[in-house]
């Protein structure tokens, strides 16, 4: 595991204002207004956006369709030498996920203080007992991608 990025500062906002574009995808769907993309190479393989009220399943959330779709495209279940960037930290389901499908660097935006899974409320990647490690990064565009998820939630309520 490398324990540094190998993105420079205006490479993740780049990627990052790719995820917020996907997230704003899932917002006109009226979705909570997640979004994914998977680089490899410098190069966007994949993307995904959360899904899960119009698909009515709760594995349809933006990392998991942005796997699902590099899978489909690597013809692979390893996603290996990649990066992926998240407008919100991911839940376990997610977290594990990443983990399991091997994406070396994962980058999110926005903390999530209910569910978050990569250091606010849990970190799974801190876990030594897995056989995989990811470098981790939070706050990559935070304000941005919190302000886009506060905004849904308060014009919800």
């Amino acid at each position: 595991m490398s324990t540094v990025s190998s993105f420079t500062l205006a490479e993740k906002a780049k990627y990052m204002h790719l995820a917020l574009k996907e997230a704003k995808k899932a917002k006109t769907l009226a979705e909570i207004p997640i979004g994914a993309v998977i680089v490899r190479n410098k190069q966007v393989i994949a993307s995904g956006y959360n899904l899960r009220e119009t698909t009515k399943d709760a594995t349809t959330h933006a990392e998991m369709t942005a796997i699902r779709n590099a899978n489909k495209i690597l013809d692979n279940w390893r996603i290996e030498n990649a990066a992926i960037f998240i407008t919100v930290e991911p839940c376990a389901m997610c977290s594990g996920a990443l983990l399991l499908s091997r994406i070396n660097e994962v980058y999110f935006g926005a903390y999530n203080p209910k569910g978050g899974s990569a250091g606010t409320v849990i970190d799974l990647f801190d876990i030594s007992a897995f056989n995989h490690k990811a470098y981790v990064e939070g706050g990559v565009l935070e304000k941005e991608c919190a302000q886009l998820i506060s905004e849904f939630f308060y014009k919800k309520r």
